[in-house]
């Protein structure tokens, strides 16, 4: 009997399925073999993973990166390292110091492996399908629960084929496709999908570069985005000194999708993505000449030895423009020690750029803000309104060679021009992992550990039961395309990520600083607060916090023309009912402030049917659209709660 011909994404998740069926089921639940946390989302992971009194991990490997809050001003991010480092110690996870490296780079080099599953909490965790992983985003709490061994659960996805053709022209690069596929898809309306890449011209693509493109997968809203396993995968490996973990995985012949979109690599010109979005895709030839006045490369995107050696001979010889700052951030010690070999710091450090720790930095916008009204040029992937620390700059995403070549003249420039002889994959990479700690008790851990808490350390809130009826008002109401970042600001802020009675104090900053108070005021007149939004609510990071601080103001539910999925999920793992109105137009008929009721709501969530919402004369219904799991989160006040 013949065997149907598999994708690579079905040949992964038949491999780890224990829950569902994608032939008949809408969700499916996956054995998860990895995870990652990093710092700005690991402490509430690790506290919420410590509340299920599991004794260790219980995954093949799970590492703790410090990558985000590495500026230490104040005792909190310092505290909070000290509590990282103990309970990974306590429970058998490998710890990742802070200096070592961006956690999605660093995954990529030591940890991957071709086929296996690995579940992340940042929104970037995709980065690891640049060498054949399922890799995906999800929130601290979904983490907790794989490390407990936990299933974690996605919608049946739909498999779109993005086949690649040729090879890329000098000056072009991984960057460019990328942008290229935001272009044609944009940033939402793509939740379900999982996107494959295929066809002859990836055999013409390192794993760096199509790790660039896996990480801005996350941009589009799918679920995750993957390459095959092969000859380039098992070469980067071995260079690795990791030859072992090599698998070859491709699809069969006769593959079956969803959607196929071609592209023509030698077709691909420089791309840029506008502010405020990366879907806003313009061509780097239309910018050309626009006045530049900061350069920023690096972040988990474009931080490997390919992107910043590349940089260093397009500036060999060269010094940058007198009136532009430029920074690097490479992702890694290993990044920087190759670097330090071949001269390329030299070259950078000769050329006036300004070398920056190896961390997230100023992508989150934890430092190197802009000035007032600045145009920034950047490697990494998001470019929100505010989201670098300034809120009247404006950031455009670009290739590591558009950003050098516009370095030398303080201009947008086309690196199409003056291109440089193409970097090629190394034979060998130094390995030095002297700064992961508990290697040789991963998965084990040294029982009696103390688990160091400072006083930025609070307990982790736990939701309430749904209520029969809701009475509430409207706390806020906002419009298309509100991030993460909106929510929850990160930057100065994201110090308090371990202490949500301090960090509920910041929710939805930038669109209304009084929306804690509002939501304080309600509470204390028993009334819950509802959110109103637009299309695509909840863009962005991965940020649990995104949906536990309301929780904790007392938000009952989203209320939207659409949600997306790392964030719906978020939303019901904190007991919020995350409602879609059924007719759009609904939206107009809400105010900010407004009274607002839905009878019997606990009754329509436990029947699956639409939810009846008043809000002053106006009458219209809306819809969950839960499975029978996320009914049961939402109906008893969370995943928590559920415990």
């Amino acid at each position: 009997m013949n065997k149907k011909p598999l994708n690579v994404v079905e040949k992964i998740l038949a491999s780890h399925l224990v829950e569902g069926d994608p032939a008949t089921d809408p969700e499916l639940g996956i054995r998860i073999d990895q995870t990652l946390t990093q710092d700005a989302t690991g402490t509430m992971a690790y506290l919420q993973f410590e509340s299920m009194g599991v004794p260790r991990v219980k995954t093949e490997v799970s590492v703790s990166y410090v990558d985000h809050n590495t500026v230490q001003i104040g005792f909190e991010n310092a505290d909070d390292h000290d509590f990282l480092q103990s309970i990974a110690k306590r429970y058998g996870v490998i710890y990742s110091k802070a200096g070592n490296g961006i956690c999605h780079q660093l995954h990529l080099e030591r940890f991957g492996r071709p086929g296996t599953t690995l579940l992340g909490s940042d929104s970037h965790t995709p980065t690891g399908g640049g060498i054949g992983q399922i890799a995906i985003g999800a929130g601290g709490i979904d983490i907790a629960v794989a490390m407990a061994g936990g299933a974690f659960h996605i919608p049946t996805p739909k498999v779109r084929l993005i086949s690649l053709k040729n090879r890329l022209r000098k000056g072009t690069s991984a960057k460019d496709v990328i942008l290229k596929v935001l272009e044609k898809f944009g940033t939402k309306g793509n939740i379900g999908w999982i996107f494959e890449y295929g066809g002859p011209g990836v055999a013409t693509l390192d794993v760096p570069s199509r790790a660039t493109i896996t990480n801005m997968g996350a941009e589009l809203g799918v679920t995750t985005s993957v390459f095959p396993s092969d000859r380039v995968t098992k070469q980067f490996l071995a260079a690795q000194g990791r030859a072992k973990d090599f698998t070859e995985l491709k699809a069969d012949r006769g593959a079956k999708y969803d959607d196929v979109f071609e592209i023509d690599l030698a077709k691909v010109e420089p791309m840029m993505a506008a502010p405020h979005s990366p879907g806003n895709v313009v061509t780097v030839k239309s910018m050309k000449g626009t006045k530049v006045n900061q350069i920023l490369i690096g972040s988990c995107t474009n931080s490997s030895y390919r992107d910043i050696r590349t940089v260093a001979l397009y500036l060999k010889g060269k010094h940058v423009a007198d009136d532009v700052e430029v920074g690097i951030a490479c992702g890694s010690r290993q990044v920087v020690n190759m670097l330090a070999r071949d001269g390329s710091l030299a070259i950078l450090h000769s050329a006036g750029c300004r070398m920056l720790e190896n961390a997230c930095g100023f992508c989150i916008g934890a430092h190197m803000s802009p000035r007032t009204g600045a145009i920034s040029l950047r490697t990494n992937n998001r470019n929100f309104e505010g989201r670098s620390g300034t809120k009247s700059a404006q950031v455009y995403l670009v290739s590591p060679e558009t950003a050098a070549a516009s370095a030398l003249t303080g201009k947008v420039e086309l690196p199409t021009k003056n291109p440089v002889a193409a970097v090629p994959s190394p034979k060998k990479f130094p390995i030095d992992d002297a700064m992961f700690l508990y290697r040789e008790t991963a998965g084990k851990g040294v029982k009696g550990t103390e688990i160091v808490r400072g006083p930025n350390i609070a307990q982790v809130p736990k939701g309430e039961p749904l209520a029969a009826d809701l009475k509430g008002a409207v706390a806020i109401k906002v419009g298309d395309k509100i991030t993460t970042d909106h929510i929850m600001p990160a930057g100065a802020r994201l110090k308090f990520r371990s202490n949500i009675p301090q960090y509920a104090k910041f929710v939805f900053e930038p669109c209304d600083p009084a929306f804690h108070d509002k939501c304080m005021a309600n509470r204390e007149k028993g009334l819950a607060n509802v959110i109103v939004a637009g299309e695509s609510y909840g863009q962005g990071s991965s940020r649990e916090h995104a949906a536990m601080c309301p929780m904790y103001l007392g938000v009952k539910a989203v209320l939207a023309k659409s949600i997306e999925r790392i964030h719906r999920a978020n939303l019901i793992n904190f007991g919020i009912v995350p409602l879609v109105f059924d007719d759009p137009k609904s939206y107009d008929l809400v105010a900010a402030g407004a009274a607002v009721e839905m009878p019997g709501l606990r009754a329509a969530i436990e029947n699956g049917g639409n939810v009846e919402v008043k809000v002053g004369k106006a009458t219209f219904t809306a819809t969950a659209a839960l499975s029978d799991r996320e009914r049961r989160l939402v109906l008893c006040g969370g995943l928590l709660a559920s415990l």
